[in-house]
């Protein structure tokens, strides 16, 4: 599937948070060698303008940086309002997160709200910066970063987990209402990834057997792949996504569906 170029001739301009590093900076990476202009966001300037200057020298595309911390509501704001107002944006990822591991009852309380501003508010805000213009112009796409994380939820990854949950249904469901149009959302669930994010979590990503870690290259090659080839969800990792998805959503759908109904389950033991 090829991606759609404007009346210009331009694919536009990308917006990847989080891209100062890791994930966000090779998507940054690949994007510029695909001939996007990008919007490049992250916390660090000094690190943002490294990633930049040598984009623009080797594609000859725009680069923008924004120096922005997602986690602060101004900066969230600054950032919505900036992308909502630009047209030329064709392509959003959202990339920016962070992570801390360890029981809930062991965790700061700012480490918990940093995960839920990051992973989930900022990301839901964005999308939905970006969308409306979308669907007005039918063309454009959503890259939402989610993790294998979103589909279980581990001893020391309740918050993780639960904000990367909402990541998975909340794009899951965007795909419904864009469905039959020109824009596209897609679901990237990587698994563990070469990245500085454990550092930040309290686990180092050297505790890992290193056959399953993946390189930050091979993951977003592997979910750009997956865009280029249609796919709504896409497990860099996982070799035959598709028995495993039809299977969750089966579940799912069971769930679903046998609880429609108004009266308690008979184990409770409730006549009434």
């Amino acid at each position: 599937m090829t991606e759609a170029q404007n009346e210009n001739g331009s694919k536009g301009t990308a917006v990847v948070t989080g891209a100062s590093a890791g994930i966000g900076k090779v998507y940054a990476n690949r994007l510029a060698g695909r001939g996007y202009d990008l919007i490049l966001v992250a916390r660090r300037g000094d690190r943002l303008a490294d990633v930049a200057a040598p984009l623009r020298e080797q594609f000859g595309v725009k680069v923008e940086t924004v120096v922005a911390d997602l986690a602060n509501a101004a900066d969230l704001e600054k950032v919505a309002e900036k992308i909502a107002a630009d047209a030329s944006v064709t392509l959003l990822v959202n990339n920016a997160g962070t992570a801390t591991f360890g029981p809930v009852a062991q965790t700061g309380q700012g480490a918990i709200d940093a995960m839920n501003d990051v992973n989930l508010t900022a990301l839901v805000r964005l999308t939905r910066a970006v969308l409306p213009g979308f669907k007005t112009r039918d063309h454009g796409t959503i890259i939402n970063i989610g993790s294998v994380l979103g589909f279980a939820a581990l001893p020391f990854s309740a918050v993780y987990s639960g904000t990367k949950a909402y990541v998975q249904f909340f794009t899951r469901g965007i795909q419904t209402e864009v469905a039959g149009t020109n824009v596209r959302v897609q679901l990237v669930c990587p698994a563990a990834t070469a990245t500085e994010i454990w550092e930040i979590s309290g686990v180092p990503v050297t505790q890992f057997d290193p056959a399953t870690v993946m390189s930050a290259e091979n993951c977003v090659d592997a979910a750009l792949a997956g865009l280029d080839l249609g796919e709504a969800v896409t497990l860099p990792s996982v070799e035959d996504p598709t028995l495993l998805l039809a299977a969750y959503a089966s579940a799912a759908g069971a769930i679903l569906s046998s609880s429609q109904n108004g009266k308690p389950a008979s184990r409770y033991n409730i006549a009434r």
